[in-house]
């Protein structure tokens, strides 16, 4: 059933509560990279990559080693959007009556903006599956990816041109994002702005300023890039007054294209350059049902609220984002279909240290505590199947193997079929 003509009476009445009771709605500001990897940023473990305004943020928040998105690109976007699980939101094809967190948001008095690569209308310019139909006030990007190293440009509904310019994405971006804070931005009312990037994605690049300056190569230089545009954007919420009550979030999308089968026939990169992150400790990369795949940064800060320094390990997604912000900012979560995140309020505040039980691998396999189970032919839409993986279950200890290098499914079928059986549930709910 399309719910969203009948979503406006209920959470228009719901919202006046919230807007009446919620002593303090914060704004929102989630920054999202492309293909990034666990192991590209200096609060992770990067050797090579000098991070110190994301290092900095890491201290001011909370920095989470088990935080999980999608592997791939679209399905990780609409996952963020609906809080729930691509075969649901139907990931690249997210249909119009899918709703957002941002329709949610807009509803209880929230502005919304989003700025970046959008990727979940078939990168196709269908008016009900873009930005503005789907929560967003105000929209500046691109409705795909870069991979043929040009990027069509959209502001709100209309065409606005196009570049080649692959090496200036960050900034443009940017740049937008700030324009937004400083003069479309009514200060007396709550925002939520989603910057979603197009780097790391190949092809990548780098702009002048950074090109050719780290010790990681052509990634590692669009890296600190990223951190230091990062970092114009933190100012700005300080200059504009906004950071006191700005709950931001950094994280991105998926692991990076580290694999050969990527790595050696990707096109269109200077030659010699090195244009693929690193997972750190984490098997594999983009496309991958191992960790390397969907194990990613995610560093949250909201002074104050937030508990500053604090490292946590439990396990939290992407999906969890639109529950959580239910609670924060006082909105309904929609009642006529399935949301696969959690409410994770508690864990972001320090009230809590635990955060959710399991994590479902995409038709792939499932995390519950320590354990992980994938099926004998886990994939993700056929990325990333290893030419060398036997065609077996699989079952691993991520405390003791967080690389996933020992096979336990044969040690422990005890293990095997409850977390089988916890699958079958998660996809027939």
């Amino acid at each position: 059933m399309h719910m969203k003509p009948i979503l406006a009476l209920p959470l228009l009445l719901f919202s006046l509560w919230a807007m009446c009771f919620s002593a303090e709605r914060p704004n929102i500001l989630i920054i999202f990279t492309d293909d990034q990897g666990y192991g590209d940023l200096a609060c992770y473990g990067s050797k090579k990559n000098k991070t110190p305004r994301l290092d900095q943020l890491a201290k001011e928040g909370t920095r989470f080693t088990s935080f999980y998105t999608q592997t791939v690109c679209g399905p990780s976007r609409s996952a963020l959007l609906t809080g729930r699980q691509p075969f649901r939101s139907k990931g690249w094809s997210m249909p119009a009556e899918e709703i957002t967190f941002a329709e949610l948001m807009r509803e209880s008095g929230y502005q919304t903006a989003c700025i970046g690569k959008w990727d979940v209308s078939n990168r196709k310019a269908i008016i009900p599956r873009m930005p503005n139909a789907q929560g967003f006030d105000y929209f500046f990007g691109a409705l795909g990816a870069n991979d043929g190293g040009t990027v069509k440009l959209h502001y709100n509904n209309k065409a606005a041109g196009s570049t080649k310019d692959m090496g200036g994405l960050t900034t443009l971006y940017t740049d937008k994002a700030i324009d937004f804070l400083k003069n479309k931005c009514d200060k007396e009312k709550p925002f939520v702005l989603y910057v979603a990037h197009t780097m790391m994605h190949t092809i990548i690049d780098a702009s002048k300023r950074f090109r050719g300056k780290s010790e990681g190569g052509l990634y590692g230089d669009v890296v600190e890039e990223f951190d230091y545009e990062t970092g114009r954007l933190l100012d700005v919420l300080d200059k504009e007054g906004l950071s006191k009550n700005t709950l931001v979030i950094y994280t991105s999308d998926n692991g990076p294209w580290n694999q050969d089968k990527y790595t050696k026939k990707k096109k269109g990169h200077p030659k010699g350059s090195i244009f693929w992150g690193d997972s750190g400790p984490l098997r594999n990369g983009k496309g991958s049902c191992y960790e390397g795949g969907y194990r990613l940064p995610c560093i949250v800060r909201w002074p104050g609220k937030v508990p500053a320094g604090r490292v946590s390990d439990a396990i939290f997604a992407t999906i969890d984002f639109l529950p959580t912000f239910s609670n924060l900012c006082g909105f309904k979560t929609p009642d006529d279909r399935v949301i696969d995140g959690i409410d994770q309020a508690d864990l972001l505040l320090g009230k809590s240290d635990k955060g959710r039980e399991i994590f479902y691998f995409d038709r792939a396999g499932i995390r519950k505590d320590k354990w992980k189970y994938l099926k004998a032919n886990a994939h993700f839409y056929g990325y990333a199947r290893e030419d060398d993986r036997p065609l077996k279950e699989e079952l691993y200890d991520l405390e003791a193997d967080l690389g996933e290098t020992t096979n336990l499914a044969e040690k422990h079928p005890e293990v095997v079929r409850e977390l089988k059986k916890l699958l079958q549930t998660v996809e027939n709910r």
